[in-house]
């Protein structure tokens, strides 16, 4: 069963030792009730050794993943996102859908305010490929800063 706000006060991973889960489908997400509920702000999660593999090669693809979010009534659990992140590391997926996959399965699960996800993705052929997906605009008062991540330069 996944971690849901309804059983977010009995968290899957939370203090207890807790191997790699083998996919992001049987990774279990949990949500701990917001502790500055009403408060605007902004939580920002940075993967920047994140992986995955490549659908038809089976080769690892490497991406630097930046999770900005809003907290609604609950916010996700730290040690469940970085299990369910390395979750893809044995999982087949398109630049595209890994990172709005991980988007919309926070935004569903979480009910956050505002969500954004950006996947700067290494070149694999020599092309990088970034992905944004957001949930929508941003609340009028959030301050938003820059995700920090440069374009891919190469070699310089």
């Amino acid at each position: 069963m996944e971690s849901t706000p309804e059983n977010s006060l009995n968290p899957a991973y939370l203090g207890k030792d807790t191997p790699l889960p083998t996919s992001p489908e049987e990774a279990k997400l949990d949500y701990v009730p917001n502790p500055r509920s009403g408060a605007l702000f902004l939580v920002r999660f940075a993967a920047p050794e994140f992986t995955s593999l490549c659908p038809v090669t089976d080769q690892p693809d490497f991406a630097h993943l930046v999770i900005d979010y809003a907290p609604g009534e609950t916010i996700v659990e730290s040690k469940s996102l970085k299990l369910f992140l390395g979750s893809f590391r044995n999982h087949n997926g398109f630049h595209e859908d890994v990172t709005v996959g991980i988007g919309q399965r926070l935004a569903e699960e979480m009910k956050p305010r505002w969500l954004r996800i950006g996947g700067y993705w290494y070149p694999r052929g020599g092309i990088p490929i970034d992905v944004f997906w957001q949930t929508g605009t941003p609340p009028a008062e959030l301050w938003v800063p820059d995700q920090g991540v440069s374009g891919y330069r190469g070699r310089g």
